[in-house]
């Protein structure tokens, strides 16, 4: 069901300070800032030869990434993403195997423009999974 990885997403206090460390530090090629108030993030992409990793800043008042830097001040691996073909059919295999998807199970328009649903950390070994359809 799940294609190949669509990124890693690394939660960070300071924005500038990261997109810096990969671009100068690490030579990678690093977009500009994007907010995304609808998930209240604002998302940096580094783009890698096969796949991408995405900083993650807080956007808003009501940031779910906040309450990560709150108990991971210096940030983290917040989530990671897998492609899958068609999200609805996604969901609702997941659901019938008893995984459970996060908010109301209704896909999400994510950072690229597409449909995107994020899977309970409790099912996936600890980890937040997000699933975006190509």
């Amino acid at each position: 069901m799940i294609g190949r990885l669509n990124h890693v997403a690394i939660a960070v206090p300071n924005l500038t300070v990261a997109a810096d460390l990969y671009r100068d530090t690490l030579g990678a090629k690093v977009g500009p800032p994007g907010d995304e108030p609808n998930h209240g993030v604002t998302v940096v992409f580094v783009e890698l030869e096969n796949t991408k990793i995405e900083l993650l800043y807080p956007f808003g008042e009501n940031s779910p990434i906040q309450g990560f830097l709150d108990k991971n001040p210096s940030g983290g691996i917040h989530h990671i993403c897998y492609e899958v073909e068609n999200i609805l059919d996604a969901r609702d295999h997941l659901i019938s195997t008893g995984a459970r998807i996060l908010g109301t199970g209704e896909p999400k328009i994510g950072a690229h423009g597409k449909p995107v649903l994020f899977l309970h950390p409790k099912d996936f070994t600890g980890t937040l999974v997000e699933l975006e359809q190509v």
